[in-house]
């Protein structure tokens, strides 16, 4: 089997190649706002999507209105294009959002699929237009490189080259399986009643964030000083950041290389962390304490930890099971007996038909573990219906779906 992987590296450049890495990367955003603009301008008037090869096609035509589009590579500016064309691929098919315009100083990046060489052997790369540059060379590069991405964040410049080599079947070490609970209080409990404590890698940072936030909106905006009080506040992000994915990747690795498979809740992040602000007619409740509750949650990176977990378990040869996660710490392991009053407090769970009782983030992650078995045995979704319970789901109200360019595209 074909395994993809990515290999990043930090990149050293001279002061004339960070200029022109920074020239790249505002052509290459300018190039992909450009067709976000055209693409909504089309589909005003009634048009069909326009497709990668046509859009490429009027490449020559920006070029000569602005001339420094000539600078950067020419394959830098298409594969500009190419995301453009994704992004409304993963819109169209209910993946992702509609496209935003790309901003300055956001994800800065531009990529190279061909012309690049690595010397590993002197730590070095070439980009085209850019010449030779050092990169530190942490680790060694396994499998052909296919293309590299040059990205810059917290004031340093990144290069990720995607690898592609040929590995043999994996077969799990481990046999074992696993629940996990995920939490605020316990980052993950998981079935076998051991957990992960919370890193909280933005609360340990909070107050120092706020201090040089506070220096910052005091400054003249884009003086030399609002620039300092700038690379501060972008420095202690980076360092959020780069804490939150060390813990991880560490505990990732440590769960896939343990266990053969992995339940955990479908939770979905985005819903669980939306603002409950509502509007001036109708204005939220506990706006205050949902805010606090929201930072907590993307806090813990969630969403991150399950995208390691399934990528790295099919490494191992280990298998991730999403199952639904309502009522997982309502619902008693032993007599399966679902009641609101089973979870007494955040912590304690006791049972009001049996009487079993135990840490209630252990009982959600051994149901989970049971919803796991069923869904890896027959296909079930783990939802637990037929058993008896005393509460009932609230039904879901479905808006009707508004008329976007996703129609425009199958017309």
């Amino acid at each position: 089997m074909k395994r993809l992987q990515a290999f990043k590296f930090e990149l050293m450049p001279g002061g004339g190649q960070q200029r022109d890495m920074c020239r790249f990367a505002g052509a290459r955003r300018f190039v992909f706002n450009r067709a976000l603009d055209i693409q909504k301008a089309n589909y005003a008037a009634g048009g069909k999507f326009i497709g990668y090869v046509d859009m490429a096609n009027r490449l020559p035509e920006w070029k000569k209105e602005f001339e420094w589009l000539k600078e950067p590579p020419s394959q830098s500016l298409q594969q500009s294009l190419k995301d453009s064309e994704r992004a409304f691929k993963n819109f169209f098919e209910k993946r992702a959002g509609f496209p935003q315009p790309k901003k300055k100083g956001r994800g800065e990046s531009f990529r190279f699929p061909q012309g690049f060489r690595i010397d590993q052997s002197n730590s070095r790369t070439f980009l085209p237009k850019l010449g030779w540059m050092r990169y530190r060379n942490s680790r060694g590069i396994l499998g052909t490189a296919k293309n590299i991405t040059v990205s810059q964040t917290g004031g340093k410049w990144f290069a990720s080259i995607q690898t592609e080599r040929e590995v043999g079947q994996p077969i799990p070490a481990a046999t074992n399986a696993i629940g996990i609970d995920m939490g605020i209080a316990r980052f993950a409990t998981l079935s076998d009643a051991s957990f992960v404590e919370p890193l909280d890698s933005f609360k340990k940072h909070e107050h120092r964030l706020k201090k040089y936030q506070r220096r910052m909106s005091r400054k003249v905006k884009n003086s030399r000083n609002w620039h300092k009080a700038k690379r501060k506040v972008q420095n202690i992000h980076t360092r959020i950041g780069n804490a939150r994915k060390d813990f991880l990747h560490k505990k990732t690795s440590e769960i896939s290389k343990n266990h053969a498979m992995v339940a955990i809740e479908d939770l979905q992040v985005g819903n669980m962390s939306k603002s409950s602000k509502g509007t001036a007619e109708a204005p939220g409740k506990n706006v205050a304490a949902k805010s606090g509750l929201n930072k907590a949650i993307l806090d813990q990176g969630w969403f991150e930890f399950r995208r390691q977990l399934e990528y790295k378990l099919a490494w191992s040869g280990g298998i991730l099971i999403a199952v639904p996660a309502h009522y997982t710490s309502q619902t008693c392991p032993a007599c399966g007996h679902i009641a609101k009053e089973n979870r007494q407090t955040q912590a304690r769970f006791a049972c009001v038909d049996c009487g079993y009782q135990n840490h209630a983030d252990v009982v959600g992650a051994m149901n989970i573990l049971a919803r796991g078995y069923r869904v890896a045995a027959c296909g079930e979704d783990g939802s637990g219906s037929g058993r008896k319970t005393r509460t009932k789901p609230a039904s879901v109200k479905q808006e009707p779906a508004e008329v976007t360019m996703r129609e425009a595209a199958h017309a």
